[in-house]
């Protein structure tokens, strides 16, 4: 069930570590620039002040720890259509530590009805 003026999505969360590299460049970097290449409608990197993946290494935050391998989450939405063909663009970067999920979701666009759509029709 959707909300009236809601439109249906799917939410792409990549996990991976702070340190991950892919040819120089931050895995989560090289994410969000090839979901903007895809022309996704958005990408954003939110960084995690602890927490732990396949290693069973607990990566913190605290002063005393001074890791630098801090969890990274990379969150992208669009339509399920979209995500679904975006995933085999990311897959070599994530093949080692990194793991995704895939969450449907409710997508509410605010602004003026121009702008919602000119970003439908994109």
């Amino acid at each position: 069930m959707t909300t009236p003026g809601t439109e249906r999505g799917l939410r792409l969360t990549v996990l991976v570590g702070e340190s991950d590299g892919w040819h120089h460049r931050p895995v989560f970097t090289e994410i969000v620039h090839r979901a903007h290449l895809a022309g996704l409608s958005g990408a954003s990197v939110f960084r995690g002040i602890e927490g732990f993946g396949t290693s069973s290494m607990i990566h913190t935050q605290r002063l005393l720890s001074l890791s630098e391998d801090l969890p990274v989450a990379v969150v992208i939405v669009d339509t399920e259509a979209r995500i679904r063909a975006f995933l085999p663009l990311i897959g070599e970067l994530v093949a080692g530590d990194g793991v995704a999920f895939l969450d449907e979701c409710e997508v509410v666009r605010f602004g003026d009805e121009q702008e919602q759509e000119r970003e439908r029709g994109r």
